[in-house]
Order: C-alpha cells, then sequence, then structure tokens
C-alpha cells in the first residue's frame, strides 16, 4: 500500500539513515548520471554520460580531517546537498553547464554556475540499499568570491545553492563561498591534491603538456597552489528528488521516494520547502 507524509523544515527526513549508511562504506563511492550534447546531425540533442565519483560531505557541514590546515568556516550552516570534487578540464564540467535550463556554454564552464540535471546511485551491500538523488548539479570555482563584478554564474550559485542552506548557529557573516572551496581543497589528501596537476584528462598522449610543472604523480602539500586551485572545483548537488530502495529483506523489499516541494509547485496541503514522503511498491 501507499503511503505519504509531509516533512517541513528542518532536515531532510531520509538524511540520518543516508548518512549512517554513507558512513559505514568503505569508500563512499557512487554513480552519476549526466547529459551531455550529441553530436553533430544526432537524433537527440542529448545522450547519457555516467561516471564513478566520491561522496565529499553535505555542503556546508565538511568533514573532519586532523591533516587539513586549511582555514575553515565557522559551523553555522548545514544543508541536504552532497558534494564531490571534480577537474574544470574534465567533460563532466561542461556538461553541466550545457544542459542547464540556461544552456550555458563551454567557455562560461570555466568559472561557477551549472544547473544542469543529474542522477546520483549509491548502493550499499552491506545494508542492501540503494540511494538514488536526483537533481541539479552547480559548480563553484574560484570566481565564487573576489574583487571586480560578480559574474553570473557566481550570482546563480550563491541564489540556488543558499535557498537550501539551513543557518544552525551564529556569526554568518564570518562564513565565505571562497573559504568553503579552499577547505575542501585541503580536505583532499597530498596526492589528490597533486592529480590536479596531471595533464588534461582524456586527452593524447602525444600531446606532451608545455610546461614541466604539468604531469602525473605530483604531491601538493599546501592550499594555494596556483595551478592545482586553477583546475580545483567543488560540485554540489541540489536534490528536488531522493529515492531509498531496502532489499535487506527478499521477503518483504520496501521503496520510498521523498519529493522537494519548492518555491511556487505547493498545492494546498503542501507548504514550500518540506519534503513528501510516498511508500511505493518496490
Amino acid at each position: 500500500m501507499s503511503s505519504t507524509a509531509q516533512h517541513g523544515g528542518g532536515s531532510a527526513p531520509w538524511k540520518p539513515l543516508f548518512l549512517t549508511h554513507i558512513s559505514k562504506m568503505e569508500s563512499p563511492e557512487f554513480t552519476m548520471g549526466s547529459l551531455a550534447t550529441a553530436p553533430s546531425g544526432s537524433s537527440t540533442p542529448y545522450v547519457p554520460r555516467v561516471r564513478t565519483l566520491i561522496y565529499r560531505g553535505m555542503f556546508g557541514e565538511l568533514p573532519e580531517n586532523k591533516h587539513n590546515t586549511a582555514p575553515k568556516n565557522p559551523r553555522v550552516y548545514e544543508s541536504d546537498m552532497p558534494t564531490f570534487t571534480t577537474d574544470v578540464r574534465m567533460s563532466k564540467v561542461p556538461e553541466i553547464f550545457g544542459s542547464s535550463a540556461g544552456h550555458g556554454k563551454v567557455e562560461q564552464s570555466q568559472g561557477s554556475g551549472g544547473g544542469g540535471p543529474i542522477e546520483a546511485v549509491w548502493w550499499d551491500g552491506g545494508v542492501k540499499t540503494q540511494w538514488r538523488v536526483r537533481g541539479e548539479a552547480y559548480v563553484i570555482g574560484p570566481d565564487i568570491e573576489g574583487q571586480g563584478e560578480e559574474s553570473s554564474g557566481a550570482r546563480t550559485v550563491k541564489s540556488e545553492l543558499g535557498k537550501r542552506l539551513r543557518i544552525v548557529g551564529e556569526n554568518t557573516k564570518e562564513w565565505s563561498w571562497a573559504k568553503e572551496l579552499t577547505a575542501h581543497f585541503g580536505n583532499l589528501s597530498p596526492m589528490m591534491r597533486g592529480s590536479f596537476k596531471n595533464p588534461p584528462p582524456g586527452t593524447p598522449k602525444s600531446k606532451l603538456p608545455q610546461s614541466p610543472e604539468i604531469k602525473l604523480a605530483q604531491k601538493v602539500d599546501n592550499n594555494d597552489d596556483v595551478i592545482a586551485r586553477e583546475n580545483f572545483r567543488v560540485v554540489v548537488i541540489k536534490p528536488t528528488e531522493v529515492e531509498q530502495l531496502d532489499l535487506s529483506d527478499p521477503v518483504d523489499a520496501k521503496r520510498w521516494k521523498f519529493t522537494f516541494v519548492g518555491e511556487g509547485n505547493a498545492s494546498e496541503d503542501e507548504k514550500a520547502g518540506e519534503w513528501i514522503r510516498e511508500e511505493l511498491w518496490p
């Protein structure tokens, strides 16, 4: 039998169990599907792309890491928005821009912005549960804060993600987007930070890098390496729908769908900002 329930304000109803499952995984890997512009002459405007990524925590709730020497924001926000990190030179970044409602151009993808649709799936074999998160992906780059006129992409990111940040502490004026970006970089291992100085991912090996600083297997032991930081990005998933499929009992499998009620989409018995839970047949 299908049932529905409403959850308004505070943390999403699916978040506590999701985080419990993720915390017990050997590696918090997930599979993400996105849309890429189809080659010229194709019968469809987009083609699917799928990748394996590493979950890096909920935005505003950077996991503690005693080795992270980067300055960190005070814990004044929390959210239900999963994050991952990527290299701006990888094709997933322009795909996130190009498939967005604004159909962003490739050159715009060098900065902050995006909003393209994605779907992320975690499978926790230990508890035999699948989590499926659908929503929009937003890219945070070096232009998120700084001198000069703010880019339209940076404004979009702050507006769209800011709607889903919840205040849980004081000193919000001390919190900055740029500091959060640097803290994510610092939370990576030196070898992982060094990967942002690799040759451009996916390019032919016959094309040798012009700079001797671009090479494999480097370690970056600081948070300010110019080349690595130019290529480093944090991507935030703003979920609109989450599904939990529980297969721990083969005789009585269970499935739930959680749908976020956005501004302008609330019915008479719904409230914007709440999650609607519905039980489905598995």
